[in-house]
């Protein structure tokens, strides 16, 4: 159809060897048919055609050169719609409108300024297009400055200043605009209910829209597009399936962006079918309707059939945008698919989203989070743009891998390219610095995070270093920064004491903080394993007794260990003296073979981690067969030699299996990446990279 319309456009085209032709293109009814061409292939984004013929136009009048700006612009080839207008033989208010317009929408907030200021006039839509823009790009003082100079204002200038207030989390300047506004428009309350939506505060978003609502304003798609995602936000869903009603009695239900945010909103209300349902009665899908959905699975963790989604999504020829690749992404992180992630990078490539900063930063988080540490480092030395977010992701991902000096030295590379740290960026280094024994280092951290004005402490941090101070052993310490805390310990904190009193084995403290736990939170499961360990590690089984039979009179259930690991896109998972898998005999033989060459190497297992009512023969036979020992001997029979082994466990990895695998990776000269509840074991070589400190 588009190469038909095409040919009918050409049909009509002047010849530019006809001099009749030539002679009369200035006449109306000639310069009306270039438009109307050009029009078609801009709308049409044929950037390339649009450009032939706007070549073959002899003296094309300053309307006809401020169409093609725009295509240039909306094609992001802002430096040819630059080298246009600064050719232009005449310009007008509305050329330069385009050029500024251009301009923020392809980033360059400071030639759009530039520009703005070269003006030789101004209307009010050139106004508003520099406030949207500074406002945008997060000057909002600025942008304030500029709109109370306006020489006048219509409507679209005020919704422009409160879109920007309320982007910017100032929603209280942005309420007190919109009651002084002299008019409002539908645009005007709909920038409101989403404004204070997104500044948290969903029951004055669904107030504003009653309001709005008694007074007679029609709601448009994007109003109830806001007021969904309000509902979503909301506790009371019933009032989103009300709203629902609305939008098919309005005759929006089948508006793309309608649709999208019920997608959405079904997704968020933890009814996800609901939210397929809408997608199966849609057969012209785009980009966003599906990528909504992928994203609805992923919240609702069905990470599986948002890669299923992600699949057909391909196979039907649409192409993905970077939400799509950054929840798919997601998805592969929830399952802990680092093939699938791989599959999914080579996509983003073909797609041409390599350089994309956003899919850039998925990708280093996809890598990071399925233990391929290397592999995010090298996404992330390629990335030709990276901001805030993509720092603090190699960050993170080093700290949780073990890479506790290159996170640092990532700090200072940041901090060398004037990136301003945020509460995630300390978070990273101060879990690196936990992680890896750094005490010394986790103190000038901490004292960095309180000298920095911008960012606050937050309980996160103060975990962390509770880490630090108490798995080194520092509890005198550990226990007076808690009394001097700015923010009031919550359960995060002491389970940080307890967790570290299980490796000193210190049971006063321990019991100590485990009562601060059970007052917050009684039935904290973590909190009693925990205490039952360090009991029986300490020899104490009539604590041990008394522990468990709390947890039983409380109705609390011990969390089973469980390993995992995926080879070829299906999950394998196991838990202590697991027979179930098909593969059991040869997994017996693999662990028996195993437990001969450990011998041989100097293993003797550490029975303090079996269970005490038993003999040793029977914590011997108890420990070989701990799910993660498990996973290890299945990944050794189904896999490639020499290629990794990527285990995930569920719970904290035990001391013995800890040893155990150290020795496993040298035996079979593989690397065996081992991730638990609290980080990333790498084992090469019989080494660990936790360092034996976790």
């Amino acid at each position: 159809m588009k190469k038909l319309s095409l040919a009918l456009c050409r049909l009509s085209l002047p010849n530019p060897s006809n001099p009749f032709a030539v002679a009369n293109v200035r006449s109306t009814e000639e310069i009306w048919r270039w438009k109307s061409i050009l029009s078609h292939l801009l709308r049409n984004k044929d950037i390339e055609e649009a450009q032939r013929i706007f070549l073959q136009i002899p003296s094309p009048d300053v309307h006809l050169y401020t169409m093609m700006i725009n295509g240039y612009s909306q094609a992001n080839r802002i430096n040819d719609a630059l080298h246009l207008f600064d050719n232009m033989p005449d310009r007008d208010i509305a050329s330069w409108n385009s050029i500024i317009k251009g301009c923020l929408d392809c980033g360059d907030l400071c030639l759009a300024h530039k520009l703005f200021t070269e003006m030789p006039d101004r209307n009010v839509i050139s106004w508003t297009s520099i406030v949207n823009g500074l406002a945008k790009f997060g000057c909002i003082d600025a942008a304030e400055k500029l709109f109370y100079k306006m020489p006048s204002r219509d409507t679209a200038a005020w919704n422009s200043m409160i879109t920007g207030y309320c982007d910017n989390g100032r929603i209280q300047d942005a309420q007190l605009l919109f009651e002084n506004m002299p008019h409002r428009n539908v645009i005007s309350w709909t920038a409101m209910i989403g404004g204070h939506d997104q500044n948290g505060d969903s029951d004055k978003a669904l107030c504003l829209f009653h309001q709005m609502w008694v007074r007679g304003i029609k709601p448009t798609s994007s109003t109830f597009a806001c007021l969904l995602t309000a509902c979503a936000n909301s506790p009371d869903s019933e009032l989103g399936i009300q709203i629902h009603a609305i939008v098919i009695k309005a005759s929006y239900a089948e508006e793309n962006f309608t649709l999208t945010s019920l997608i959405t909103f079904y997704a968020k209300c933890k009814q996800i079918e609901s939210s397929s349902k809408l997608l199966d009665g849609v057969e012209d899908r785009n980009v966003f309707l599906w990528t909504a959905l992928i994203t609805g699975y992923g919240l609702n963790g069905r990470h599986e059939e948002a890669l299923d989604e992600f699949g057909k999504m391909v196979r039907s020829a649409i192409k993905p945008n970077e939400s799509t690749f950054s929840s798919s992404l997601n998805s592969c992180c929830g399952l802990e698919a680092l093939d699938r992630g791989k599959g999914i990078h080579a996509t983003a490539i073909k797609q041409g989203f390599d350089f994309d900063i956003f899919v850039g930063n998925s990708l280093v988080v996809m890598y990071s989070k399925c233990g391929d540490v290397a592999d995010g480092l090298k996404m992330f030395n390629s990335m030709s743009k990276r901001n805030l977010v993509s720092w603090n992701s190699i960050i993170v991902g080093c700290a949780q891998n073990g890479y506790a000096s290159r996170a640092l030295e990532l700090f200072d590379e940041m901090s060398a390219c004037r990136i301003k740290p945020d509460e995630i960026t300390f978070v990273g280094l101060l879990t690196a610095c936990s992680h890896s024994n750094m005490i010394e280092k986790g103190r000038q951290i901490f004292k960095l995070l309180k000298e920095n004005p911008s960012v606050d402490v937050r309980v996160e941090h103060c975990a962390c270093m509770v880490d630090i101070f108490g798995r080194s052993g520092n509890f005198d310490e550990a226990e007076e920064f808690i009394r001097g805390m700015s923010v009031k310990p919550n359960v995060m904190i002491w389970l940080a004491l307890l967790s570290a009193c299980r490796v000193h084995c210190n049971v006063e403290i321990a019991r100590k903080a485990a009562g601060e736990i059970f007052n917050l939170d009684p039935y904290n499961s973590a909190a009693y394993v925990l205490l039952s360990n360090i009991y029986a590690s300490a020899g104490k089984w009539n604590d041990v007794a008394q522990t468990r039979m709390m947890m039983r009179s409380s109705g609390i259930v011990k969390i089973p260990g469980s390993s995992w690991i995926t080879v070829h896109e299906s999950r394998y998972e196991f838990v202590c003296g697991d027979r179930s898998n098909p593969l059991t005999t040869e997994i017996d033989k693999k662990l028996d073979w195993l437990d001969e060459k450990l011998k041989e190497h100097g293993y003797v297992c550490e029975k303090t981690f079996a269970l005490h009512d038993v003999d040793d023969e029977q914590k011997e036979h108890s420990l070989k067969y701990h799910s993660e020992k498990i996973a290890v001997a299945f990944g050794l029979i189904v896999t490639a030699n020499g290629s990794n082994i990527r285990v995930m466990k569920n719970l904290r990895v035990c001391g013995d299996c800890h040893t155990a695998i150290k020795l496993i990776s040298m035996i079979v000269e593989r690397e065996i990446v081992l991730r638990d509840s609290s980080r990333f074991h790498h084992f090469r070589d019989g080494l660990c990279s936790c360092g034996d400190y976790w």
